[in-house]
């Protein structure tokens, strides 16, 4: 049988997720595997916890990753806290306010929803309005929406929300690449990923958790319906002197998580919100010059994920298989409503900077032309 793995090329990575893993991370992949109880390995996840509550900026004793993709970790803030007939209220304007809405139905809960155009910021008036009128247990909001890629004011949240209310919010495509405060905002529970702003393969997501969603979690008054992610049965795993076998880690997807998050610590995090900010000002005027516009309006941005508008005449499916065939550069496309009518430039973690835009912009300009 022909080996398949001799036909990946190296690619660049630019669209809206995975980025580009960095030669760090690839050599930490390489580590020896151990036991996922070996003493060495549980020191490195300790660490690992705690370079999560830093980037998050938070003090949440229940900080870890989970052991799977983005969507496990989104899995577990909802499966772990959320029970039949709890009342939620999720703002959505984009395809993964829409997953959190099917993920909470599933789990039987009272959904109302705030629906926004696609490619436009929720309206702070509107939602603050109806928290006015009503009473939920629950608001979830993204805080980057990665289909659309627009940055949704959570920082002003917090303000007007019910003291009783649990604040959960997406930080995906925001962790490692924009201003995050969690304990600052009053977010009670969050989640990310390993594959934007950390710069590693899937396979390790971090999430945390407040006093406030802790005690939900163990006051339920049934059991969280997921085994596999459990936090009661995970907080034995990976905290205390004494732990307790509960899953086999993807020991190698940790090193890699702990590597990324060792870089991120090193290259200093207000140095890579500005080398974020810098590579997306430069994305935004070279497109500019060969006449492609952006969706979102410039306040409500993403540097990380940007949406820009496919001029007419073009063919999307096209110009996309011709950077990915001719030149190995990844760009996604448009979700939804807005499929066939953006493309999605990913500029996150190691994808971010100057010269990948300019790779970007010479070979768009080669083959628009």
């Amino acid at each position: 049988m022909i080996n398949k793995l001799k036909n990946i090329n190296k690619t660049l990575l630019m669209g809206p997720g995975p980025s580009t893993v960095s030669p760090n991370v690839y050599r930490a992949l390489s580590t020896y595997t151990v036991g996922h109880l070996d003493r060495r390995f549980l020191d490195i996840m300790d660490d690992v916890k705690q370079m999560i509550r830093d980037l998050f900026k938070t003090n949440n004793k229940l900080t870890l990753p989970v052991s799977g993709t983005g969507t496990a970790a989104m899995e577990s803030c909802f499966v772990n806290m959320i029970e039949k007939n709890d009342k939620i209220l999720i703002p959505e304007n984009g395809y993964f306010g829409k997953r959190m809405i099917d993920m909470c139905s599933r789990l039987g809960a009272d959904v109302d929803v705030l629906s926004f155009e696609w490619g436009k910021p929720l309206d702070i008036d509107i939602l603050k309005k109806k928290l006015e009128k009503n009473s939920y247990k629950f608001l979830a909001m993204v805080h980057a929406e990665t289909s659309t890629g627009v940055r949704n004011p959570v920082e002003e949240i917090s303000s007007f929300l019910n003291k009783d209310t649990i604040f959960i919010v997406d930080a995906v495509t925001s962790l490692g690449t924009i201003e995050l405060n969690v304990d600052l905002w009053g977010i009670d529970a969050i989640y990310s990923c390993s594959q934007k702003g950390l710069s590693c393969p899937p396979g390790a997501s971090p999430v945390s958790f407040s006093e406030k969603a802790m005690n939900k979690i163990l006051n339920r008054k049934t059991k969280v319906p997921n085994f596999y992610l459990d936090m009661q049965q995970i907080i034995q795993y990976l905290e205390g002197e004494q732990r307790t076998y509960h899953h086999t880690a993807p020991i190698n997807s940790m090193y890699a998580i702990y590597q990324g998050l060792l870089d991120i610590h090193n290259e200093g995090l207000d140095n890579i919100i500005s080398r974020h900010a810098e590579a997306h000002n430069l994305l935004v005027q070279e497109l500019n010059e060969i006449g492609v516009e952006m969706l979102v309006s410039k306040e409500f941005r993403l540097p990380s994920l940007n949406s820009v508008i496919i001029p007419k005449g073009l063919d999307d499916f096209q110009i996309r298989s011709k950077l990915i065939n001719n030149y190995n550069i990844e760009i996604g496309a448009g979700l939804g409503p807005l499929s066939g009518k953006i493309w999605r430039i990913g500029l996150m973690g190691y994808s971010a900077n100057k010269n990948n835009v300019n790779i970007l912009i010479n070979a768009l300009k080669d083959i628009i032309s």
